[in-house]
């Protein structure tokens, strides 16, 4: 048995801990607005639901470890106390995960995330389309648990409007939880997923992702490529360069001639079997390529 003292680590570590054994967590996936109505949309994971007489959400956007800066949820959240919380399935993970990277304030991140805004009935902040439920909230209270990198801020949430999607219900009239098909997560690069088990998407912490928005016009409208896949393409960086992309079509002659023959359909369903063994870059060198 390992015994610790949370003041005789430093607070990384203590966090890794933390996140690592309280898990599955579910996930706030919180769009606000600021005083100049400039969106926000970010996903946090200390998050739950907390009271039903009121219906009471309570999620924290924490400062920083690293730098002890807060987050512009918490900041939109302190100028107009309103919040959309949108509840995150597996079919659009790899979009919210591309979400949370650190873009500059006043980025859209429903922009970068390829998420589409609808207008809430009731509050200012914008609800994500693609969302399972969608609660709209006031927020009755944010209270500070401490000045320093890693402290949490309670914001505590009202629910004032519920939007569900048929699709989610079951013969019951209840939710089914194979058909929401929510995800949570745990600890490092972990997620769970309510009907199958766990899997892993990298979170964007040391990259500034392109973003979906920022997709040639023919891969954003594919019909072929998912919302998840989307995310893992704007989750990079830089493109791959010219040179980079014919050394690796010739060096195939399958996508040599995949690539000769311009359907635009058979060669993304190639680049979605490079993007679901996780090789996003192959992807993008197939995708790019102009025979």
């Amino acid at each position: 048995m390992i015994s610790i003292s949370p003041q005789d680590i430093p607070v990384g570590k203590l966090h890794g801990y933390l996140l690592g054994s309280v898990a599955p967590r579910p996930i706030a996936f919180a769009s606000t607005v600021d005083k100049d109505g400039n969106v926000n949309l970010s996903p946090f994971s200390f998050f739950n639901v907390f009271s039903a007489n009121p219906p009471i959400l309570v999620f924290s956007p924490a400062r920083r470890g690293r730098d002890n800066t807060t987050k512009h949820t918490y900041e939109n959240i302190l100028q107009v106390p309103e919040v959309v919380i949108n509840i995150v399935s597996y079919a659009m993970v790899q979009q919210m995960s591309l979400s949370s990277t650190e873009y500059a304030k006043g980025v859209n991140e429903f922009k970068k995330a390829g998420f589409t805004e609808m207008a809430s009935e009731i509050i200012k902040p914008p609800r994500v389309a693609e969302a399972p439920v969608q609660m709209e909230c006031k927020v009755n209270e944010v209270i500070s648990l401490g000045a320093n990198g890693g402290a949490g801020n309670l914001v505590i949430c009202e629910v004032v409007k519920i939007h569900m999607m048929e699709h989610i219900f079951g013969e019951d009239g209840h939710i089914d939880p194979h058909k929401i098909d929510t995800v949570s997560r745990l600890g490092d690069n972990w997620y769970g997923r309510a009907k199958e088990g766990l899997f892993q998407v990298p979170k964007p912490l040391t990259t500034l992702g392109i973003g979906v928005d920022s997709l040639p016009e023919e891969i954003k409208n594919s019909t072929v490529l998912t919302g998840n896949d989307l995310g893992m393409l704007g989750n990079v960086e830089n493109f791959p360069s010219g040179e980079e992309v014919d050394a690796f079509i010739n060096a195939s002659e399958e996508l040599k001639h995949l690539a000769s023959q311009k359907n635009s359909v058979a060669i993304h369903r190639r680049a979605q079997e490079f993007l679901c063994e996780g090789k996003v870059n192959e992807a993008w060198k197939l995708l790019l390529y102009k025979a």
